[in-house]
């Protein structure tokens, strides 16, 4: 009888788990597989297993493929299962084409006579997925906020970045899901952000590695009214709960996408960024929302001295500016009372209300 042995932590069983028992178990006729324990776990990645190790090993226990499964209780890095397989001297220890531990395993099988088998990867049953992204997925909300943008936009690309900079931002609702996304795509919303929180990921490595900047996944991982300091990474420097803009903010679609990534190097006015994000955070300092929409004001003339069209004029609106990249997308508009807002909304059927979200 040709024995097989496997061993790995198995923290959360899944298909590929499964195909390669299968592919293990093929190479002989009996199948054995060890995990890690809960206290090995834990001495090596400082994190709990999924679930008690009498459960887990149960549940492989009940898989067809496998014959037997074994506790690994040895602290050696890699080398959990030693123990029992000095012990019970398997044929074959057989390890994925990645695996990290090649040497000490090899030297562990020549003491025993085994074979060191390799398994080439071989095409996936299923689309791949790891233990850690079942745990984001599962961790992940079921729904998010998308963002609107007021002042110091592209000084959170880190090559546009300024020691005297701030980026102001807000999280919003209508909030959105994965099966209920209620606003046009690609719209300066920073709907990219909230996807990757939706899928479980941060979404700040995503956006910096497209060249764009971080604060869309920042402020819907955040919520709130947000100042952030321009740098490399997100930095926040305050945040306040939003309801000075509760009833006072409004989009409208301008008609056509836009393509953040495609304006990142324009020509535009730092120093005029710079100034416009001094002027909104003291705006949120005071909860002001003059002054906030004066940082708005100095913004949305830097984006028409980059070559925007002019938005439409709204009555009663104290600001109005491209959100996000511009060129496209929606545009926000900011009122001075609930009041006004209403009646700007009831005026125009292409305008939509908006509300601050915070957790």
């Amino acid at each position: 009888m040709k024995r097989i042995f496997v061993s790995g932590c198995y923290d959360i069983i899944h298909a590929g788990h499964l195909q390669f028992f299968e592919e293990a178990r093929a190479l002989g006729d009996h199948l054995t597989v060890s995990f890690a324990s809960e206290d090995v776990l834990w001495h090596h990645k400082q994190r709990r297993s999924s679930i008690p190790d009498e459960h887990k090993k149960a549940v492989l226990e009940g898989l067809r493929m496998i014959d037997e499964v074994i506790i690994g209780t040895d602290h050696d890095l890699g080398l959990d299962f030693k123990t029992y397989f000095l012990d019970a001297k398997p044929d074959v220890l057989v390890v994925t084409e990645d695996d990290q531990y090649a040497d000490i395993k090899q030297a562990l099988c020549d003491q025993v006579g085994a074979t060191y088998q390799r398994l080439p990867k071989t095409p996936p049953k299923f689309n791949p997925i790891s233990t850690s992204g079942i745990v984001k997925w599962v961790k992940a909300p079921t729904e998010a906020p998308l963002r609107v943008d007021f002042a110091g936009g592209w000084l959170d690309v880190p090559r546009h970045a300024r020691d005297d900079g701030y980026i102001v931002n807000c999280a919003i609702s209508p909030l959105v899901s994965l099966r209920s996304w209620d606003y046009e795509k690609r719209s300066g919303l920073g709907g990219s952000g909230a996807w990757a929180l939706l899928n479980g990921e941060d979404g700040v490595d995503a956006e910096l590695d497209l060249g764009v900047g971080w604060q869309d996944p920042a402020v819907i991982r955040e919520t709130g009214l947000c100042v952030w300091k321009s740098g490399p990474k997100p930095l926040l420097d305050f945040k306040r709960n939003g309801n000075m803009l509760s009833g006072k903010m409004a989009i409208l679609w301008t008609g056509c996408e836009h393509d953040t990534p495609g304006f990142a190097d324009d020509a535009r006015d730092y120093d005029k960024i710079v100034q416009s994000g001094q002027l909104a955070r003291e705006g949120v300092l005071n909860e002001d929302i003059h002054q906030l929409a004066a940082g708005v004001y100095v913004y949305h003339e830097m984006q028409l001295e980059e070559g925007m069209k002019p938005l439409p004029e709204i009555d009663a609106s104290i600001a109005k500016k491209y959100c996000g990249g511009g060129h496209g997308g929606y545009a926000l508009y900011l009122f001075e009372s609930q009041e006004m807002c209403d009646l700007a909304v009831q005026g125009n059927e292409q305008l939509r209300a908006i509300e601050p979200y915070c957790l």
